[in-house]
């Protein structure tokens, strides 16, 4: 014999809930058959006589949802419910038996992911929305595959050659783009798997809904997926992690032709043999002289230096080691028209036209918001489409916090994780501050460029005297042991006080040096108690020991490992 039983489903945020709950409730045994509605907030179950009540309960509690006999008040009891709760714990309840949180995330990359976990372990029930592929910029198109190519084409050009080249005699390689390019393909897939489809999967507080978020009102996103089906998401809290894409400057003709972003360039199955970038901060010089390495004639066209936001000698540093190359670099140069034809890129520019067979354009990344309806959540925007948010991660609009490139926020990853972590503990009822004084930023061409703290100019423009010492590479043990003296390290410390407040290094390896820097401006270390310290000799890190030094004594004096 058959009964009829309705339960009342709380926790419900989406249609996919209501797919979660029916299936559940199917499984338990002697259950014939369970309808479940969104709009109703409840299951219509059919099971043979004597199927438990507790164990139907039991299985909707055990994905997060609080389930109920439809004339029961009040809150579920005890029996196997309560122990459910029990083994749950966090996932479920907050204190004081208070329903879970209900967190939406919009995106998956660093900042989302890290947020969803963080708000999950603060015993949060999340939502995440994602539109496109799982894992966002960096492991898909980003940090990732950029650094497996400029890799490869380090790898190419220490085999074309290298310091050692009387001894070691080169050999041009055979550049295999394809086979490359699948390799680079896999690592990225097997990452994106691991840290993040994987995670997700494994992880049952969090549910993730393909498809575009709009707010429909500061507490509802709607979610239209790619068949059409709609959905929507009510919310305790929010956080926005769309991330950004690659910008495409006004440049008349530009838009007609088939330029590449960084996505295509990065995925692309051949090296041209011309090769125009435009552009002249990161993701430009990485690709740039990556593309050279693999065969490309490379020329760059900057619109005024490179890196002319960081200290001048770090952009004329990189540019002597990219002519050293080959590779072109033309200083305040814009292209005033891009044309194609007869698969020829064709640019006027004021020092003449430039031709390629494939044209970078690597101008920036802009935020994705425009297609969020951010205007409905009360959530506001710069002007360049950002979203404002304080040190808190919180943007204009209550409940609503924002992380990632898509705020105006610096764009690194490390940041976005950093940032999405604290704002899951924000919405979880804490209080977490994103620091970003000491932040150290790597560029990794070759020789690379690595920053923390003030320039000089920083400084200067917070009204804060400086003193300041640079040492070039033929100074440094390892520099000289490794025939490859391209590059400094400057020291930037506060006048009158010693206290060391900015590092800027230009060299080979140089990010792997770095964070020694910044862990000695956050525990603000004087340049005295930095010289002072024991660095392992032969280490390009000991280049700082030595360039504090500097402010006391002629290092040029000194035994090679003198302390």
């Amino acid at each position: 014999m058959a009964e009829a039983i309705t339960l009342h489903i709380d926790g419900m945020t989406c249609t996919s809930c209501v797919e979660h709950v029916q299936q559940a409730l199917k499984n338990v045994p002697g259950v014939r058959s369970a309808v479940v509605s969104y709009s109703k907030r409840q299951a219509e179950i059919e099971a043979d006589a004597g199927v438990s009540l507790d164990r139907l309960v039991a299985a909707a509690a055990a994905l997060g949802y609080i389930a109920r006999a439809a004339d029961m008040p009040g809150k579920p009891g005890g029996g196997l419910l309560g122990k459910a709760l029990d083994w749950l714990g966090g996932e479920t309840r907050r204190g004081g038996g208070e329903h879970a949180l209900h967190v939406a995330v919009i995106g998956s990359g660093g900042a989302a992911m890290a947020a969803a976990l963080k708000a999950v372990e603060q015993g949060a029930r999340v939502t995440l929305v994602e539109r496109g592929t799982i894992g966002g910029t960096c492991v898909n198109i980003g940090c990732v595959p950029s650094k497996i190519m400029i890799r490869a084409a380090h790898i190419a050009h220490l085999r074309r050659e290298s310091p050692f080249d009387e001894g070691l005699p080169a050999t041009a390689p055979t550049v295999l783009r394809e086979r490359l390019l699948a390799q680079q393909r896999g690592r990225v897939e097997e990452l994106r798997h691991a840290k993040y489809e994987g995670i997700l999967e494994s992880t049952s507080a969090i549910t993730v809904l393909r498809g575009e978020a709009r707010f429909k009102d500061a507490r509802t996103l709607t979610v239209a997926a790619a068949d059409g089906d709609t959905r929507e998401v009510s919310f305790d809290r929010c956080l926005i992690a769309t991330g950004a894409s690659p910008a495409v400057p006004p440049i008349p003709g530009l838009s007609d032709t088939p330029c590449w972003t960084s996505t295509e360039a990065l995925d692309s199955s051949t090296i041209p043999e011309r090769l125009v970038v435009i552009g002249s901060s990161v993701v430009a010089v990485e690709l740039a002289q990556a593309f050279a390495r693999l065969g490309s004639r490379v020329t760059i066209l900057a619109r005024n230096t490179l890196f002319f936001r960081e200290d001048p000698a770090i952009g004329e540093a990189v540019t002597a080691a990219f002519r050293a190359e080959g590779i072109e670099v033309l200083d305040h140069t814009q292209a005033s028209h891009v044309a194609h034809a007869d698969g020829e890129f064709v640019l006027t520019t004021g020092r003449g036209e430039r031709r390629a067979d494939k044209l970078l354009v690597a101008t920036g990344r802009a935020p994705n918001t425009r297609s969020l309806n951010l205007s409905a959540a009360g959530v506001e925007v710069n002007a360049q489409g950002a979203i404002v948010i304080d040190s808190r991660l919180r943007t204009s609009a209550p409940h609503v916090f924002a992380a990632g490139d898509c705020t105006d926020q610096p764009q690194f990853v490390y940041v976005a994780a950093a940032a999405g972590t604290r704002a899951a503990i924000n919405m979880t009822g804490g209080d977490a501050v994103l620091d970003l004084t000491t932040m150290p930023a790597v560029v990794f061409t070759d020789p690379q460029v690595a920053t923390v703290g003030y320039s000089e100019a920083e400084a200067h423009h917070d009204g804060i005297e400086t003193d300041s010492r640079t040492l070039t590479l033929d100074n440094v043990p390892r520099a000289l042991a490794n025939f490859d003296t391209r590059g400094f390290i400057k020291l930037v410390a506060e006048a009158g006080t010693g206290r060391l407040i900015g590092v800027q290094v230009v060299a080979p390896e140089a990010g792997e040096l770095i964070q020694t820097a910044a862990l000695a401006i956050r525990h603000r270390m004087t340049v005295q108690e930095l010289a002072d310290q024991l660095f392992p000799y032969l280490t390009m890190v000991e280049g700082l020991k030595l360039t504090a030094q500097t402010f006391s004594k002629d290092v040029k004096q000194l035994s090679c490992c003198a302390g």
